[in-house]
């Protein structure tokens, strides 16, 4: 079975690089690093990784609850969260994304690992429902 693929948007290198770690020590494969929103839906285009880890503030002129939504709409690629930031504004407009996790930092290689796999299993099980859904 191939390892699964994420994309981590962080835009703090040196956070960037422990996650990285983290998911590798975890047997996942890491397709990318991003630290803006464009630069992860350029990496999103260019290697179509099975989830993207994304943290919501991030430099440039596109958060990651933007850049969430336009990984969803063109690649139908799932999004889990991974952020500092839990105030109600931040979270209700995660929402409007339909992530697929939300995991608060700091955080453990058991939530890391957990909310990806069900992250995982969720989009399977909605793209075999779509696609059996198409052939009736």
């Amino acid at each position: 079975m191939k390892a699964t693929r994420i994309l981590v948007v962080e835009d703090e290198a040196i956070v960037a690089m422990v996650i990285k770690k983290r998911l590798m020590n975890l047997g996942y494969s890491v397709s990318g690093v991003a630290a803006t929103g464009k630069d992860a839906i350029t990496k999103v285009e260019g290697t179509f990784p099975d989830l993207v880890l994304m943290d919501i503030l991030l430099k440039g002129d596109m958060d990651g609850i933007e850049a969430a939504e336009e990984i969803r709409k063109r690649f139908s690629i799932p999004v889990v969260y991974l952020t500092a930031h839990s105030d109600e504004n931040t979270l209700e407009r995660a929402k409007q994304t339909e992530p697929y996790g939300y995991i608060l930092k700091p955080f453990t290689e058991r939530d890391l690992s957990s909310n990806i796999e069900i992250a995982i299993h969720k989009h399977l099980k909605e793209k075999q429902k779509d696609n059996s859904a198409g052939e009736e």
